[in-house]
């Protein structure tokens, strides 16, 4: 039964982890519907609430126009001096890292008000759940998004190309999500930090009002530039980082294994694992019971307990490594918390 079971992992490997991709996707879609039907707050803090949003998405909207410029000039320099898969790779890379950082901070901003509502209303375990779901819909996005287009990339252009080409050509979709990971990051920090001192000196200094008084107009542009730093910013900050690990991964193995089909397939069983895991962890936080500390750290256990039956046997037919390595990362974050 074992040797069955290994082809048909090395067979199937990359499939199974689109069609994981594709389940968290869809978990981040229902995480935006169970938002958008909760209270977005009284009138005022709709108010507040929208004009938060109109300047992130005007922020936002700038900044996709710029890069696109950049975008195409590199897209076309791949294309005529490098190779097309490369070139077609890096597009898709930069378009999953961006929407992944646009829909997040969207998600982001609307569920702000929600929690609020939420906290004052109800309990705070319900202003939690609203906002670990709308920070949940920034992570599936990531995570299914990062694999869906390595997986998929990669898959198809094997079959054009050949595997050695299509290994090499992940380094264009690498490079793309490199791009708007550096923009986004960078963009959104520098423009957060000039609300924020434009926030003190202007507000506190010469107005006299505190820096999160709402008639204070850069406390606004401030809790724009924390939405799109902090939420769109990191979004395609870890995307780029999820990307960039999922290809090293793969690149390690076909250099220093080769001929072994395991070494690509198994960076994208264990990614896809991931993302079932991480619902799980969704789960426990959305219908599980107690205050908010025990719910976090029962999500983190089991996020990381869940995946291990389903992780793949090591050499030894045995799944001990995986549960130690599992350990040895979960631990430091759980000290730290």
């Amino acid at each position: 039964m074992t040797l069955p079971l290994a082809f048909d992992i090395l067979q199937s490997g990359v499939r199974l982890s689109l069609i994981c991709a594709v389940v968290g996707l869809g978990c981040a879609f229902i995480l935006i519907a169970v938002i958008l039907r909760s209270s977005p707050g009284n009138e005022r803090m709709r108010q507040i609430s929208g004009a938060v949003q109109e300047g992130a998405k005007a922020y936002l909207n700038r900044q996709v126009m710029t890069i696109s410029v950049i975008a195409v000039v590199i897209f076309v320099l791949l294309f005529f001096f490098k190779d097309h898969p490369t070139a077609f790779g890096f597009l898709i890379g930069a378009f999953c890292s961006l929407a992944a950082g646009y829909i997040g901070m969207r998600i982001a901003v609307l569920a702000n008000a929600r929690v609020t509502q939420a906290a004052a209303s109800q309990t705070r375990t319900a202003a939690l759940r609203v906002a670990f779901n709308g920070g949940a819909v920034t992570g599936l996005l990531v995570v299914g998004l990062a694999l869906l287009a390595v997986g998929t990339f990669y898959h198809f252009t094997r079959n054009m190309i050949g595997n050695d080409l299509a290994v090499r050509s992940l380094v264009g979709l690498a490079l793309g999500a490199s791009l708007i990971s550096v923009f986004a990051r960078l963009g959104g920090g520098i423009y957060t930090k000039a609300a924020d001192v434009g926030a003190d000196l202007v507000g506190k200094i010469e107005s006299g009002l505190e820096e999160d008084d709402p008639r204070n107009p850069a406390t606004i542009a401030d809790n724009v530039g924390d939405n799109v730093g902090d939420c769109a910013g990191m979004a395609a900050d870890v995307f780029e980082t999820y990307a960039v690990s999922l290809i090293g991964a793969i690149l390690v193995g076909v250099l220093t294994v080769s001929n072994a089909p395991a070494a690509i397939v198994y960076p994208f069983v264990l990614g896809g694992i991931s993302v079932l895991g991480a619902i799980c962890g969704i789960l426990f936080v959305n219908f599980g019971g107690g205050k908010p500390a025990g719910l976090l750290m029962g999500a983190v256990g089991m996020s990381a307990g869940s995946p291990m039956p389903l992780a793949p046997k090591g050499p030894s037919g045995s799944r001990s490594s995986i549960r130690i390595v599992s350990i040895c990362g979960m631990s430091p974050k759980v000290g730290i918390r």
